[in-house]
């Protein structure tokens, strides 16, 4: 049985409504990926209050989450992800890429010129419908 693994993704927005995204590093798996900030649920953990966790670690900054975006599974060869994004802006602080190898914001309609993470491809597709 292939295990599953509860992540939470914030797609965050700044003033101009451009996204953050997030490239994954060389010690992270599936490096040169392009993936929304976020990380895994702790047991007992909401989603919403992962997400603020996760975003403090691993951009320095203080979000404010809203609406959900997405809810999507992917199967990689040895893990299910089940993945929910969620809207998010930034409410202190700037984000810096203490874990990401570079974080470029982006307007939404050139989401698909980056090459994302499968499990984040659903995320990218609804907020370009």
């Amino acid at each position: 049985m292939v295990k599953t693994v509860h992540v939470a993704g914030a797609v965050i927005q700044n003033e101009r409504g451009e996204i953050l995204c997030a490239l994954r590093s060389a010690s992270m798996s599936m490096p040169g990926l392009w993936e929304f900030p976020g990380g895994k649920l702790e047991p007992g953990e909401s989603p919403q209050s992962c997400l603020v966790r996760e975003i403090k670690e691993e951009l320095g900054c203080e979000i404010q989450v809203g609406e959900l975006i997405a809810d999507a599974e992917h199967e990689y060869p040895s893990i299910r992800v089940h993945l929910l994004t969620y809207y998010a802006v930034i409410v202190g602080g700037e984000p810096a890429a203490r874990e990401h190898e570079r974080l470029l914001w982006l307007p939404a309609s050139r989401l698909f010129e980056l090459e994302w993470a499968p499990a984040d491809i659903p995320t990218v597709e609804r907020l370009l419908s």
